[in-house]
């Protein structure tokens, strides 16, 4: 897998009510958006709750409710996404966002968690 490859660098940028990063899914296969269990994001520790993330790629936006249903849409090896949290304003300078994903793979008897932490700069 592809861990420390997940979060894109001089990717941080504001969103209105929040942040977003670009990030890549870590599985070498792709998967379709069904098949992420979950997109878990803190920044500077803070966990950021699940109803407030949202997952772009390709221009849909997604919450990560409405992808457990969507089975027409992918997101495929090294696609960068744009994660979006909603989770209030970053101030300019240097923050440590962690990013995971958990993904349902058919032929593992486990869902996997894959995650990436990197010290990202928020320009002023």
């Amino acid at each position: 897998m592809m861990d420390n490859k997940m979060i894109v660098e001089d990717s941080l940028r504001r969103e209105e009510g929040g942040f977003s990063f670009l990030g890549r899914l870590p599985y070498y296969r792709g998967l379709g958006l069904s098949m992420i269990e979950d997109i878990i994001v803190s920044v500077d520790g803070e966990a950021v709750p699940r109803e407030a993330i949202r997952f772009c790629v390709r221009g849909q936006t997604y919450t990560l409710d409405e992808m457990e249903t969507v089975y027409d849409n992918r997101w495929n090896f090294g696609e960068q996404a744009r994660i979006i949290a909603l989770s209030g304003e970053l101030a300019a300078g240097d923050h440590a966002i962690t990013f995971a994903v958990r993904m349902r793979v058919s032929y593992l008897p486990f869902v996997p968690t894959t995650k990436d932490t990197k010290q990202l700069a928020l320009a002023a």
